[in-house]
């Protein structure tokens, strides 16, 4: 059996386990620091909610993005910031599309596809002061896990110029 549980990547002075954001959720363990306050934490399990990302990232400032990795096949992503707002995608679309039910509805129409998602994230990125291009972003997005969904997540963040793989 896989990881099933959150990340959650937030910059801030103090822990993010201490935001008003986040204090209630339960298990959050720090993962990784990076320079200029950036952190990862996790909260393990398949239920549970860690809060809203849009409330982190207005509390502290800065954009956030939560992942939810699913069995270790793929991962929900998602991201907001203060100003350019919220979106969402996924990690390991083709694993992601076995996931959903049979309603009829597909991959596509949950989450951005990999260009939109691409062109998002060069927006977040660049509201955290980092500038990067979306042809890596859009590489990661677009990829298989191999083998783990999210070793594709800490790919996204180092494309994304905030934790460094």
């Amino acid at each position: 059996m896989g990881y099933w549980g959150y990340l959650v990547v937030g910059r801030s002075a103090r822990p993010l386990a201490e935001t008003e954001a986040l204090k209630e959720t339960p298990g959050l363990e720090l993962r990784r620091t990076a320079p200029d306050g950036w952190q990862v934490w996790a909260s393990e399990g398949s239920g549970g909610d860690v809060g809203n990302m849009n409330t982190l990232a207005h509390e502290t400032g800065a954009p956030a993005l939560f992942g939810y990795v699913m069995d270790s096949h793929c991962v929900v992503v998602e991201a907001a910031a203060p100003e350019s707002g919220a979106w969402t995608t996924c990690l390991a679309r083709g694993a992601m599309a076995g996931y959903l039910g049979d309603d009829g509805l597909t991959v596509d129409d949950y989450f951005l596809e990999p260009a939109d998602a691409a062109e998002r994230a060069v927006a977040w990125a660049a509201e955290s002061g980092r500038a990067v291009p979306a042809g890596p972003l859009l590489a990661v997005l677009s990829a298989d896990p191999d083998p783990l969904a999210e070793n594709l997540f800490y790919d996204l963040l180092d494309r994304l110029g905030v934790v460094p793989g």
